[in-house]
């Protein structure tokens, strides 16, 4: 028998980027330019990607490992404020079995040198899932990606 069980963790992590907010912005709005980015496993195989990028809009990225499990990600975008601020709710699966439920929240700052981006998760471990950190490594492997992506020249409109 399965113990129900949640298990809370917070976690924030703050990057300086030398790219305008407008580019930064842009590569989370935009499905093409998020697809180049939005991997922490390079090889790991894509499934399916789709982006509805609006308040209400849903998010789906399904991959498979490297032991062939599938990794289910679905987000619904709660708000959505251009070039200052994006909140989305989304849950993990592993297989068929729902490992995690959680609130994220990226605010963007211009800066003289670029843009302060600055994500924040509330995640919820549930029924006795134990991440190890595995959650906060692979959020970070994908801000130095998308920092790596808006870094480069023309990776994004502006």
């Amino acid at each position: 028998m399965t113990r129900h069980s949640a298990m809370h963790e917070t976690f924030a992590i703050e990057r300086k980027m030398r790219a305008p907010v407008s580019r930064v912005f842009a590569a989370w709005a935009d499905a093409e330019a998020k697809r180049k980015w939005f991997a922490c496993h390079d090889e790991w195989v894509p499934i399916e990607y789709s982006l509805e990028f609006r308040i209400g809009g849903q998010e789906r990225n399904r991959v498979a490992d490297s032991d062939g499990v599938l990794h289910a990600y679905e987000a619904r975008y709660l708000d959505i404020v251009p070039q200052a601020r994006i909140i989305y709710a989304y849950d993990m699966k592993l297989g068929q079995t729902r490992i995690s439920a959680s609130l994220a929240t990226i605010t963007f700052e211009a800066t003289p040198s670029g843009t302060t981006m600055l994500f924040t998760e509330q995640v919820v471990f549930l029924d006795d899932y134990t991440d190890g950190g595995s959650r906060r490594q692979g959020t970070e492997i994908l801000v130095d990606r998308i920092q790596a992506f808006v870094e480069r020249d023309g990776s994004t409109a502006h």
